[in-house]
């Protein structure tokens, strides 16, 4: 890949898995509203450790694993059909569903300038880690930027929600996204040459969080 086309893959991560790229992605919580709410997440280094957990063995690293899949399989439709089905049935909650599949449909009909097939090939619920693995393998973005791209958009994510519930200030959670990129940077080089064999979750708490969320009185969140 010539240095125009890297740029030019690099500017369309930057683009889709941005904050402003609309796909709700700030109205969900991954668990973390309850966690905060439970006292499991106190303080800025509760939050690095919890975020690392998750993009490391949880299921940010399972997100990587289906991202990776269907990057390499984009063209395939029967193949892309059962990583769609996989990661679907995979979501292990009710929000946790709606929180991938709403995100990956409206990434799909976001990134449509972008594509060349309509919705990449794929149809019924999308998870977005999916979504996200067949445009960027479609546009050919290059494996491991777009994974790393890919869990940076999550952890941002988080951080941010964590701010919204007064776990941290700006400045620590700026500082939270400087101690895990040895973490992302890791997890987006063994996801590049995972293969499903490495799908496979060890954090419990976080998805106890998540499924406990759904019956949380007062919420900001969506998950």
């Amino acid at each position: 890949m010539g240095d125009h086309a890297e740029t030019t893959a690099l500017l369309r991560l930057v683009t889709w898995l941005s904050p402003a790229f609309p796909i709700g992605a700030f109205s969900y919580s991954g668990g973390i509203e309850q966690a905060v709410h439970d006292g499991l997440i106190r303080d800025a280094p509760g939050l690095t450790a919890w975020l690392r957990v998750l993009i490391v063995h949880g299921s940010g690293w399972n997100d990587a694993v289906l991202l990776a899949e269907s990057y390499r399989f984009h063209g395939n439709a029967e193949r892309l059909e059962g990583v769609r089905e996989l990661a679907e049935a995979m979501a292990g909650s009710y929000e946790r569903h709606r929180e991938t599949t709403l995100q990956g449909e409206a990434f799909l009909t976001a990134a449509m300038p972008w594509m060349t097939i309509p919705h990449a090939g794929l149809a019924g619920a999308v998870a977005y880690p999916v979504a996200v693995g067949a445009v960027a393998g479609l546009c050919s973005t290059r494996l491991e930027p777009a994974l790393a791209a890919y869990l940076h958009a999550t952890v941002s994510n988080l951080v941010s929600v964590a701010i919204r519930c007064g776990v941290t200030g700006q400045k620590d959670g700026v500082a939270v996204l400087a101690a895990l990129e040895p973490s992302i940077a890791d997890s987006a080089a063994r996801a590049a040459s995972s293969t499903l064999d490495d799908l496979g979750s060890a954090s419990i708490l976080a998805d106890i969080s998540a499924l406990r969320h759904e019956t949380l009185h007062s919420r900001l969140f969506r998950s």
